[in-house]
């Protein structure tokens, strides 16, 4: 298996085509890490969630990144680790950055599914607020993994 750096270009390729990715943040040198729904649009990656610890954490803390995979197989991969700085977009002086998430995050069936289910089961839906929010990318990095050829003449 040959195993080579990524491209910046190849790296913002693969956020772009995927959906689902790892939401890294911390608080007092005490990771977390959440599996997310996203839209990438250019140098962000757009979200929505509830009031809840991940969006706590991030307001303390607005260093994170986001991780994503495409796996293949065990010899066929490629990872992508996007860092970068949490903005909220709280109604309404983000009006338009909020419509834009929406429209991009409304691509991909049921968007709001998980932070939605979560609250429901402790919460009535007057009480759950929705929060969109981006993360502004500031750097890229990937590795792919793929198969070394085999010489069959032997």
């Amino acid at each position: 298996m040959l195993i080579n750096e990524m491209s910046e270009k190849e790296c913002h390729a693969a956020l772009a085509r995927n959906a689902m990715g790892r939401l890294g943040c911390s608080l007092e040198s005490q990771p977390y890490v959440v599996p997310i729904y996203f839209a990438y649009d250019s140098n962000y990656i757009y979200s929505f969630s509830t009031l809840g610890k991940k969006i706590e954490w991030m307001r303390a803390n607005p260093k994170v990144c986001v991780q994503v995979d495409e796996i293949e197989s065990q010899n066929r991969w490629l990872s992508v680790i996007a860092n970068g700085r949490y903005e909220e977009l709280p109604e309404p002086l983000y009006e338009a950055e909020r419509a834009h998430a929406r429209s991009l995050l409304a691509k991909q069936h049921h968007w709001w599914l998980n932070a939605l289910a979560e609250r429901r089961i402790t919460m009535s839906d007057e009480l759950i607020a929705p929060l969109f929010f981006r993360i502004f990318i500031h750097s890229v990095s990937g590795l792919s993994a793929v198969s070394e050829k085999v010489d069959s003449a032997g």
